[in-house]
């Protein structure tokens, strides 16, 4: 031990202190556990981490990796600047100036609004046979191919607002269900423009130029729809050649003058009829007893100058909108049958008188017997 050898060494001072740096010496060199320090270059460092990954990467294989395997050759692969997922392929605001290719042929919605696209081609949509629905708002298309949609065989749900169209799209896929192609520059709808499409069950169309002598006669022959909106166009009268089997028909902002007396005689199964802005003056006695099935009138925001006829026999009515207008006057039996019959309770939730020349001090309150919620009348200057 050197602790004795110390000792010893303070007696004899210089021959035990050559003794013991020898000995130190010996033990500085003999074999110890610590390994010697090496100098690494950059690749030697590189090459390390290179061992540490791979060494994971075998770690993962045998636990179930969860590295994303590249697509075989085969597989199809999402268009450029798209997303595809769920089949649903997105290219919607990227400035596209066509429908872009390598579309995934199981795709169900594809999304190309807000794009540059001019024209439809014959083969943009070939081998879409699945698609579901097809999203084409807002772009400046004015053009499309007669045969661009027939690929389309399963297609139920058409959008083609916010575009450049002068007609109606030849060859539509006979399961198409539902159709908007409001704000385009339509003029005329053709005779058999919609044929074929048995399916069909709502048509917006509003936003187009469209007059009444624009609608050619049978033009909407054969269908079934429920729903139809030719709204902020230019028509002077109800057109009399739509589907019969409608139950929503909405004419707002337009420019009708009046509602004749067999106006509305084809659409007795009307619920829901939407005149309001438009210039009416006049709906003639008896004319809405060809819809007795109508939950909603809207009439607002036109020139009627009375309450129009026949709302007490009309058992289903629910809303009637008339604010905005020239009334000056409210008849007693305006909204409720005469006598025993008027005191039973209507359906009604909704009826808006406000914004007329007539004062609610002026109208009798009997006037509302059949009506079980007063706060279902509405006059602008009711306070609760």
């Amino acid at each position: 031990m050197i602790w004795p050898l110390f000792l010893v060494c303070q007696t004899k001072m210089q021959p035990c202190c050559s003794f013991l740096l020898l000995l130190c010496v010996a033990q500085l060199l003999s074999p110890s556990a610590a390994l010697p320090f090496e100098q690494k270059g950059f690749w030697d460092f590189a090459l390390d981490s290179l061992d540490i990954d791979m060494k994971a990467m075998m770690k993962d294989e045998e636990e179930g990796s969860a590295i994303e395997e590249l697509p075989p050759p085969d597989m199809p692969t999402c268009p450029f600047g798209c997303q595809c997922r769920l089949k649903v392929v997105q290219c919607s605001d990227l400035g596209l100036s066509e429908v872009p290719s390598n579309i995934p042929p199981d795709t169900r919605f594809l999304d190309l609004q807000n794009n540059h696209i001019t024209e439809l081609r014959e083969n943009d949509f070939k081998g879409l046979a699945n698609l579901y629905g097809l999203s084409l708002r807002n772009n400046y298309i004015s053009k499309v191919h007669p045969k661009a949609f027939i690929p389309l065989q399963s297609m139920q749900k058409l959008y083609f607002s916010k575009n450049l169209m002068t007609m109606i799209p030849k060859n539509l896929p006979a399961s198409l269900v539902e159709i908007r192609i409001h704000e385009n520059r339509i003029r005329k709808v053709q005779s058999g423009a919609f044929s074929g499409l048995g399916n069909m069950n709502c048509i917006e169309m509003g936003g187009n130029p469209i007059q009444n002598s624009g609608i050619e006669p049978g033009a909407f022959k054969g269908l079934k729809l429920n729903f139809l909106r030719i709204s902020d166009s230019r028509l002077t009268g109800v057109p009399k050649d739509l589907p019969e089997s409608l139950h929503e028909l909405h004419l707002d902002h337009n420019e009708i003058q009046a509602v004749e007396l067999e106006d509305l005689k084809r659409y007795k199964n009307l619920y829901r009829l939407g005149l309001s802005f438009n210039h009416i003056r006049n709906i003639e006695g008896g004319g809405l007893a060809f819809v007795p099935q109508l939950r909603e009138l809207h009439l607002d925001n036109n020139r009627l100058s009375t309450v129009p006829k026949g709302l007490p026999e009309m058992k289903y009515l629910q809303v009637v909108y008339l604010h905005n207008n020239n009334i000056g006057k409210v008849d007693l039996n305006a909204f409720c049958p005469k006598g025993a019959a008027g005191m039973k309770r209507a359906f009604y939730h909704g009826i808006s008188l406000f914004a007329n020349p007539v004062n609610y001090w002026e109208v009798q309150p009997a006037t509302f017997r059949c009506i079980s919620d007063r706060m279902a009348v509405q006059f602008g200057n009711y306070k609760k």
